[in-house]
């Protein structure tokens, strides 16, 4: 082991000149994106290497076992018979979105010394930074996510105690959070003679919900209690944090704005892929902004593209009998009941292609079939943590087959959320192979299942349920994106924008689309995007922003005159505000229909700022500024006295402080 300064290596085998500056994006030989894969050291031996040595030629410890790979390109050292200690991680491989995956090992160059064990998939920014614990960001975060995180360690008791791993959700230092997302730094295996239940996470738990946030404190406090005291069921603990969870994210506004297109690419004859929605032709569908589906055809001319389109068709007359169902519910449906709806829902998509296969002969590799990756968002309705009704749980199913994928992507993060239906990942679930192993097989991509090619029985169906209580964008696309894993190496340059609102939805989907076929281009390409917005849009005109010295100066130097002029302007505007926010009443009595723009943040009145007098610029603004707080404040005056229900709700989405300034409901 030696002390260098770091390098990267270009993946290029072709590359000229493959050796660049740590940092780096782009390879400045050959333009190749860089990949920074930073990886965890397990064990205590990795612990004691000092940052700033590099292990085996290749490893550069960054900061305590958290190492970066500077050649990417080749493949890890992996034995041939794999270690026992290996096993879990690989049986553990569908749940990659909380879970790290081995990657391969490494010698210290010491005698007598154990191969370190490296983690990829880990917690780590792509700057090397560990993400925070859940203990370190537990106070800082809102109360819908405060349960959310809870949910989701309780989601991974199940599988990780059934390979004696549960004390790995027990050693708070191991669990990190992403965003909303909890992830494992590594597995811990269970002693033998220690018998982990439920008692033992509640336990682990008290200490945190001792600071939750207040609408959720004494619900988590109950919850607690109860797992440290009694002998409790798993289905039960996981009923009442799932009522907590939903009735937490409701508080919230949402607002769901969709594209979709497909093409054919640059060099293929016909278009096998089909999405929902495509372009503007669907704007009128009832299932508008709840449904997205991609599916990339398979079986060649009067094949794949009609399998991907009879699944879109078939799973929209599912889903709109699924959505009428749940509307009619009068108690919350339950995840696990969702979860097997949809299940059933794909099973008979697939019987629909299989059907079709048989009635026409088709045999092998003739038969047609196709991939698909759906998102469903369930708007149930549900009374929320401070008591008012709300229209939307802000519950997302998704569900893949195939390798057509899912992403979440926000500001500061691109999360993979979907796992492949290949022989590479088929290699790892049944433990035979590492992943960057299997990767190398000449058949590594080729897929294992797909809808149509056998009876619904063979199927392996895997759906996963979010809550979106984040802005962010779902991208679903077809493996004409995200192969060569151009999602992750450009996500910011085409997702950013739209999350600053600087770019429409449809002008993002044609971006990516150009992007698949400049940097890939062998084959069709769909791309479907959903911006989820629950950031709230205060539902009163405010006062345009201006600097704060020039406000101070305005006000003490004009207040005489903006006192004069303050009676007369009231008289002016009433009627104009007050019908503005009726207009803004009648919205909200539309119950928050999420297929439209439904939060709105109404313009300022144009005749209030259009019509300035011949006074200097100084009263100008001035008067303004009295304007709009003088007709502003008549008009929530004659709001809630008209509507005092919706006015109440209103005040509910605004920050905790301005709602001290909310007159009580009557």
């Amino acid at each position: 082991m030696i002390s260098t300064q770091l390098t990267i290596y270009c993946i290029n085998p072709g590359c000229n000149s493959p050796i660049n500056p740590m940092g780096d994006r782009v390879c400045a030989s050959c333009q190749t994106p860089l990949v920074h894969r930073y990886l965890w050291a397990t064990g205590s031996l990795s612990a004691q290497i000092t940052p700033g040595t590099k292990v085996a030629d290749r490893y550069g410890v960054i900061t305590h076992q958290i190492w970066l790979d500077t050649q990417p390109g080749l493949p890890p050292d992996i034995p041939e018979e794999l270690p026992k200690e290996v096993i879990p991680y690989l049986r553990l491989y569908q749940e990659r979105l909380h879970l790290p995956q081995a990657y391969g090992f490494a010698s210290d160059g010491e005698e007598d010394t154990t191969d370190i064990l490296l983690l990829e998939n880990v917690p780590i920014d792509d700057t090397g930074n560990i993400y925070p614990t859940i203990v370190e960001a537990w106070e800082q975060a809102t109360a819908v996510r405060q349960v959310y995180w809870l949910w989701q360690i309780l989601q991974l008791w199940t599988p990780l105690s059934e390979l004696g791993l549960s004390r790995s959700l027990l050693v708070v230092d191991n669990l990190r959070v992403q965003g909303w997302c909890v992830r494992l730094l590594e597995l811990y295996q269970t002693p033998e003679d220690e018998k982990q239940s439920l008692k033992n996470l509640g336990e682990c738990w008290q200490f945190w919900v001792a600071s939750a946030k207040t609408s959720v404190a004494k619900g988590l406090q109950n919850l607690v209690q109860e797992m440290c005291e009694t002998e409790v069921e798993l289905d039960d603990i996981a009923t009442q944090l799932n009522g907590l969870l939903l009735a937490s994210a409701a508080e919230l506004p949402l607002v769901l704005k969709v594209a979709g297109s497909t093409d054919i690419g640059p060099i293929m004859a016909q278009n096998e892929d089909a999405c929902y929605p495509n372009n503007l032709n669907d704007l009128d569908e009832p299932l508008f902004s709840h449904l997205s589906i991609v599916c990339d055809g398979i079986g060649g001319h009067e094949g794949g593209e009609v399998a991907s389109k009879l699944a879109v068709q078939s799973i929209k007359l599912q889903i709109r009998a699924l959505l009428a169902e749940v509307t009619e519910q009068a108690v919350l449906v339950s995840p696990k009941l969702l979860q097997e709806q949809l299940e059933a829902s794909l099973r008979v998509v697939n019987n629909v292609i299989c059907a079709r296969n048989n009635e026409q002969k088709r045999q092998g590799k003739e038969r047609m079939a196709t991939t698909i990756v759906m998102a469903l968002q369930v708007p149930q309705r549900v009374q929320t943590s401070t008591g008012w009704q709300s229209n939307n749980t802000h519950e997302l199913y998704l569900a893949n087959v195939g390798d057509s994928r899912a992403y979440w992507i926000t500001r500061n993060y691109c999360q993979l959320l979907t796992v492949d239906d290949d022989v590479a990942t088929r290699e790892v679930r049944f433990a035979k192979s590492l992943y960057r192993k299997a990767l190398i097989r000449t058949d590594a991509t080729a897929l294992t299942q797909a809808l149509g090619t056998r009876n619904a029985e063979s199927l392996r169906l895997k759906i996963q349920r979010f809550i979106v209580e984040e802005d962010g964008i779902l991208l679903l696309c077809s493996d004409g994106l995200s192969d060569n894993n151009r999602v992750e190496q450009y996500w910011q340059d085409y997702a950013i924008p739209v999350l600053k609102g600087q770019m429409t939805v449809e002008d993002a989907v044609h971006n990516w689309i150009n992007l698949a076929n400049e940097k890939n281009g062998r084959d069709n390409t769909s791309v479907v995007l959903t911006y989820c917005r629950v950031s709230p849009e205060y539902l009163v005109p405010v006062t345009p922003t201006l600097p704060e010295e020039i406000i101070e100066a305005e006000i003490q130097e004009e207040q005489e005159e903006l006192e004069e002029q303050k009676e007369q302007e009231e008289l002016i505007s009433f009627t104009e505000s007050s019908q503005t926010l009726l207009d803004l009443d009648l919205d909200l009595d539309l119950d928050l229909d999420i297929s439209e723009e439904s939060v709105i943040s109404p313009e300022i009145p144009t005749t209030l700022i259009t019509k300035p007098n011949r006074r200097k610029r100084l009263v100008m603004l001035g008067g303004v500024l009295g304007l709009l707080v003088g007709g502003t404040s008549l008009g929530l005056f004659a709001w809630w006295q008209i509507n005092p229900q919706g006015f109440q709700q209103m005040c509910r989405q605004l920050p905790q402080k301005v709602q001290q300034l909310c007159p009580p409901g009557k």
